[in-house]
């Protein structure tokens, strides 16, 4: 067989035996502290009715919608996580180059035919087989930080949306809060108009009158602080939705929101991994992982092989002729001897990091748990509260009115009737906060069950 050839199939032979000699550890799912269900047990509903529900079927509300629109066009957290993402497929497709051979070419012309340095012209190819598999394990892992980047970007996706949602409900609470302060402001005004004519005219003492003066300027500051929060709120919308500050639209009442969407209330843990986080935190152990055979591979030995062939020759005119030409091929191995344990070190430093991502992946996953289990609690807890507050305020509106009826009979001081009204007024605030916090929760579990966010 001639030289050539020989030398052809012995680069084919080693180029084929790198298949089944990749050296590293197998990738084990870790453990999980599963369980059937939670522990607020409710009746079970299906994967699906999470996972195939997105986020604009959760609202009612056309303007929160909108606002949720504009966020996921111009947030700017997005936009750096699509980066990101594009940045891990160009490393990608960086670590996957490594595993073929590498060609480059060159040339040299010289005009003086005493000059050391002849003139050339060629190409040359070398080539690192991945023997043991380091260039393959460090594919995987830029591979799986790619698909957990994805994943990060779907968590700030649900960061946006709920974010946008919690900020809106918030303002809108204020919204209510400032109406209830305004009309309770009105009928102190109006009640202290009333009083004062009567301490004019003699008929009640100094007392009444500065009682509701003070409920009236009390009524009066709590106007410019809500108003301070209100601002707060609307830059905050501003900023989740990449514009800058500027009057936010309003759509319907915290009261007139509702969750449109049936969200089960009794899920198998399991279902967890459809979060984001949890996949993501998985897919970095999975990286780690292989880059523990990144490490090991470099312990072995390297096989490179080169090739080389073009024209060399002192005399330019001569360059290209037949005699002038030439080829040759090689093959190199090369490994290290003594090291002081550096190379051994190596490979525990990444058995050591793939630990620590394995702990944050079992943590990242109870913390689901308890985030569901919590939202869960939450919104059990906030409908009763309601219920309770509602009927609370319904009754103070009641009091309210007889104690007035009680005070212009006589029959009580305007101490009672300040101190009834007071308790109205908070009733109202924080029945007004609880429907916020009622909507909040129901997002809330919806992104803690990693559902429906999509685009």
């Amino acid at each position: 067989m001639h030289k050539k050839y020989k030398i052809i199939v012995v680069i084919v032979v080693l180029s084929l035996l790198p298949v089944g000699c990749m050296v590293g550890p197998k990738y084990a799912r870790p453990e999980e502290q599963k369980s059937d269900s939670y522990k607020n047990e409710r009746n079970l509903d299906t994967l699906a009715s999470v996972t195939n529900l997105k986020w604009f079927d959760l609202f009612n509300d056309d303007v929160l919608k909108d606002l949720i629109k504009k966020g996921l066009e111009n947030n700017y957290d997005l936009k750096i996580a699509v980066s990101r993402i594009d940045q891990l497929r160009a490393e990608l497709g960086y670590a996957k180059s490594d595993l073929f051979p590498s060609f480059q070419y060159g040339a040299t012309i010289n005009s003086n035919e005493k000059n050391f340095t002849p003139s050339n012209a060629g190409a040359s190819m070398s080539w690192e087989l991945d023997f043991w598999g380091k260039y393959r394990h460090e594919r995987n892992a830029v591979q799986n930080e790619l698909l957990a980047t994805e994943e990060g970007r779907k968590v700030v996706l649900s960061e946006i949306v709920t974010n946008i949602a919690f900020a809106y409900f918030q303002m809108r609470n204020l919204d209510d809060q400032l109406e209830i302060t305004k009309q309770t402001l009105a009928a102190r005004e109006k009640y202290y108009g009333i009083i004062n004519e009567r301490f004019t005219k003699g008929y009640i003492s100094e007392v009444d009158k500065v009682q509701i003066e003070q409920q009236v300027a009390i009524a009066e500051a709590a106007i410019p602080n809500i108003q301070r929060q209100i601002t707060f709120q609307e830059n905050a919308l501003a900023v989740l939705t990449g514009q800058l500050p500027s009057d936010i639209p309003r759509g319907k009442t915290n009261t007139e929101l509702r969750i449109v969407s049936e969200i089960p209330l009794s899920i198998p843990s399991s279902l967890l991994e459809n979060r984001p986080d949890v996949k993501a935190a998985e897919l970095r152990y999975k990286a780690s992982n292989e880059r523990i055979g990144v490490a090991q591979a470099m312990r072995f030995p390297s096989i490179n092989l080169a090739a080389i062939a073009g024209f060399a020759s002192a005399d330019l005119s001569n360059l290209f002729l037949g005699s002038s030409y030439s080829q040759n091929a090689s093959a190199g191995i090369a490994g290290p001897i003594f090291a002081f344990g550096k190379n051994k070190r190596r490979v525990e430093i990444y058995r050591e990091q793939a630990e620590q991502f394995k702990y944050n992946y079992q943590k990242t996953y109870i913390v689901a748990i308890s985030e569901v289990e919590q939202s869960i609690q939450d919104i059990k807890t906030y409908k009763e509260e309601w219920k309770a507050r509602n009927r609370q305020v319904q009754a103070a509106l009641i009091n309210h009115k007889l104690s007035y009826e009680r005070y212009n009979s006589g029959y009580v001081s305007y101490l009672e009737v300040l101190d009834v009204e007071s308790k109205l007024f908070e009733a109202q605030l924080s029945l007004a906060q609880l429907s916020e916090r009622q909507l909040s929760s129901m997002v809330q579990l919806y992104k803690a069950l990693g559902g429906g966010w999509n685009l």
